[in-house]
């Protein structure tokens, strides 16, 4: 199952939000509580990163429970991570990198994905195979609003969502950009807010966000 138009694109994803909530769960049962306090604050998406034992399980009880956000997969770095993301029913594939086997394990699973890239070189490679909707990750270390600010002359089909070091202050410069669809941000989901199952903090930083 999942939550995504049939038709959504990668292109769409970079439409859905001006931050994309980038989330590492501890407990699968925090996820629906999250999800849900994340769309009463207006963010309608949600990448749910493979970098914990319950990040599986919290995508199946997103894609299962609450059926107005987009939940994604993000911190696909093997083939096999692709395909289980899609059967725990995510509706889209974020990859901090692009090898080729992971590439093509993505491609294989029918959904929209944002592959990753740090790099003119890598940035053209992926747009070699149709990919022009990408994630630019570490955004802070790799150059940040510079970089892409400087990249935007040779290669102006593609656009990113710049991911890693971003913060509520530095979030509108990237937006601000016309290759930057939206950012990653994990300060929505502050681990101790969802510990402490804070979920009125996560409302109060969603509807920040949604407003940037």
């Amino acid at each position: 199952m999942t939550n995504a138009p049939a038709h959504a694109t990668a292109a769409d994803l970079l439409a859905l939000s001006p931050v994309i909530p980038v989330v590492v769960v501890d407990d699968a049962a925090h996820a629906v509580p999250l999800a849900e306090a994340l769309l009463r604050g207006g963010v309608r998406v949600i990448e749910l990163t493979l970098r914990t034992p319950a990040a599986l399980a919290a995508i199946e009880r997103v894609a299962a429970e609450v059926p107005g956000i987009v939940i994604g997969a993000g911190t696909v770095t093997a083939p096999e991570h692709a395909e289980q993301a899609a059967k725990a029913g995510a509706a889209f594939l974020v990859t901090p990198g692009s090898t080729d086997r992971v590439l093509d394990a993505a491609e294989d699973t029918g959904l929209p994905f944002l592959p990753g890239a740090a790099t003119v070189s890598e940035a053209m490679r992926l747009a070699e195979r149709g990919l022009t909707s990408l994630k630019f990750f570490p955004a802070e270390a790799a150059g940040g609003v510079d970089y892409l600010k400087s990249i935007g002359g040779p290669l102006p089909g593609l656009r990113f969502c710049p991911t890693g070091g971003i913060t509520p202050a530095t979030a509108p410069d990237y937006l601000a950009l016309p290759n930057v669809g939206c950012v990653g941000g994990s300060w929505l989901a502050p681990k101790d807010a969802l510990a402490a199952g804070d979920w009125a903090r996560v409302e109060e930083l969603a509807r920040a966000a949604s407003a940037l």
